[in-house]
Formats: structure tokens, sequence, C-alpha cells
């Protein structure tokens, strides 16, 4: 009887933000109400439990709540245990499940373009400022509370624990592709070495457009990806001049028009982290489940990029008053 009067609380409480015209709801799941019930219907059947005679069960919609507070906010499941009313064990299972349910149902969020029109729509979009841009590439460390007899393997540069999101990005703060769960100690290059997309670089089976003049010169010039100077040399990746250089000379106004493209990479996981705040703190899971809630950020954070009811949330568009080196300054709620 406990357990059903809590689910009967919670249903009340869920319909009742539902029904708030102060935008409450969306800044308790960071999206929309129209994309909630969308994803809803996607992830519903994959994580809706059967009913029995002994006991009732959480709905779906209920799951799906606690997983989005939970990457929304980054509270621990002790703390979503005070507002959900189940118990931590119970919070742990959801997300869990419910995770490995949005990366399966969103998997085609993240995808590399296949051929060479797709790749010249991307251009398209960089051309006025850095012609023959593909995108951007960089890492981003995800923090997470030490693992015991993990020793030094997770430990970065800034001597903390972290796992490593490699991320391609497009004009419009889109992931074309992802790569998590790298040990935090192994460097953006090493870690872009041992990723697909440059396995794929190497074969040439990404189906870049081939190498074309920039204007009326005769000298072929290859696409690139931009990124910054820890990425190794490449035909089709596009690095600053290392070194100081002074200012009004060309490498210096190179450099500086390379880092107004490549930014994009950091505003995107500015954006992502904005919306889900998780990012931000310690995650206090084992790195294979970090990963897969990391992942399943980014690839919402894709769906709701894509989607015209919450792409103005947290958005270089919407509350977002400023970006600076990928962090949200005065980004609201």
């Amino acid at each position: 009887m406990h357990r059903k009067r809590t689910l009967n609380t919670m249903e009340e409480i869920f319909s009742d933000l539902l029904a708030e015209p102060s935008n409450q709801f969306q800044g308790f799941v960071r999206m929309s109400a129209a994309d909630f019930e969308l994803l809803l219907s996607r992830v519903g059947p994959l994580i809706e439990k059967q009913k029995t005679k002994f006991r009732e069960t959480i709905p779906a919609k209920i799951r799906l709540a606690v997983t989005l507070r939970y990457l929304a906010t980054g509270d621990s499941y002790r703390s979503l245990h005070y507002l959900f009313k189940m118990s931590h064990q119970v919070i742990s299972n959801i997300v869990k499940e419910c995770c490995a349910a949005l990366i399966y149902v969103l998997k085609d969020m993240i995808k590399l373009p296949e051929n060479e029109n797709e790749w010249l729509q991307k251009e398209s979009e960089f051309k006025d400022t850095f012609p023959h841009c593909l995108g951007a590439i960089d890492g981003k460390h995800v923090a997470m509370v030490s693992q015991i007899h993990s020793g030094s393997e997770y430990i970065n540069y800034k001597r903390s624990f972290s796992i490593v999101l490699m991320a391609l990005v497009d004009r419009n703060f889109c992931f074309m592709f992802c790569d998590v769960g790298n040990k935090g100690r192994i460097s953006d290059g090493g870690v872009f070495r041992d990723s697909v997309l440059f396995e794929k670089l190497q074969t040439n089976s990404l189906h870049l457009p081939q190498p074309k003049p920039l204007s009326d010169d005769d000298v072929n010039v290859p696409y690139v990806f931009v990124a910054d100077n820890a990425f190794p040399l490449h035909p089709n990746i596009m690095k600053p001049f290392p070194g100081e250089h002074s200012e009004g000379s060309t490498q210096r106004n190179f450099n500086r028009k390379l880092s107004s493209v490549r930014i994009v990479v950091e505003n995107a996981f500015g954006v992502m982290s904005a919306r889900f705040r998780v990012l931000k703190k310690p995650i206090t899971l084992q790195p294979n489940k970090a990963s897969k809630v990391v992942m399943a950020c980014a690839l919402l954070h894709n769906f709701l990029r894509k989607s015209c009811n919450s792409r103005s949330i947290y958005s270089p568009s919407g509350y977002i008053d400023t970006i600076v080196n990928g962090e949200i300054i005065n980004s609201g709620t």
C-alpha cells in the first residue's frame, strides 16, 4: 500500500509539472513536454515493467523522468530518493536501464556524413569563416570520483580522475562523432589515434571531398578538421602554428582565425554541460557505467539540438548570455 501511495503521489506531481504554464516541467527535465512525450514513445516499450499481482510497477514516464532529472542535476541517487520517494538502489537500476535504452533508440542521432555531398554541406556552414573546414575536434575530461584500486590509470593532467569524451562537432554544435570511456591519463592525441575516426581517416574510408583550390589559385587544398596542438599532424587535420607569434603576423592571424572556428567544439561541450549538469560534477559510478551516462547525454544533446521545441533551451540563442571557452556564463536555472 505504501508503494502504491508513493506511485500515486509521483503521478500527481508529474501531472502538475506538465500542467504548469511557467516552464517548470521544462526546467525539471531540461526539455519541452512535447519532446519528453516523443522520447517516452520511443524508450517506453524498452523500460516498461510488467505489473504483477504482488506489487505495483513504476510507470515508464516516471522512470524516464528520474533518469532525465539525474542527468539534468547530477544529484546523487540518495538525494533523488527524497524527491522521488524510492530507494537509491531502485533509482540506480532505473538510471542504468534508461541510459541503455536511450543509447539504443537514439544511436542514429550521432553519425558521420556518408558521402562527399554530405561533407560539403557541413563545409558550407563554415565556409564564410574558414573555407574547407568540415568540423572541429577536441576532447573533454568528464570527472569521476576516485575508483578503488584504479591506481593512476584515470588520473589526468589536472591530477583528477576522469574519462575522456572525444568529439567531432559541426557548426550547429551537434556531434558527428563521439568516443567515450578512454582513461583520463591518455592525451587527446592518444585518444584520437585509438579512435574509429582516425582509423577511417587513415584508410580513406570517410569519403571526404577531394582537394580543391580555395579560389582562383591552382593549388589544391585538402578539406580539414580543425584541432588544437594536442592532435597529430595529418593532411586532413589543421592545427595552429606552435609557439608565440607577434601581433599582426601571418601566423598570429591564422591562429586567431582557426581558434574562432575550433571554439564550436568547446561551445558544444559547454551547451551540453549546461543542460546536463551531471557532466559538471564528479560522477560516482564505475567507468563503464559513467561512459554510458556520458554517451546518453551526447545523444540527447543532438536529439534536442535538432528539435524545434527544445533547441533554444541552453543554447547560444536561448538562455545563455555568453560562452567563454566552452563555459556557460549566466546560463539561467
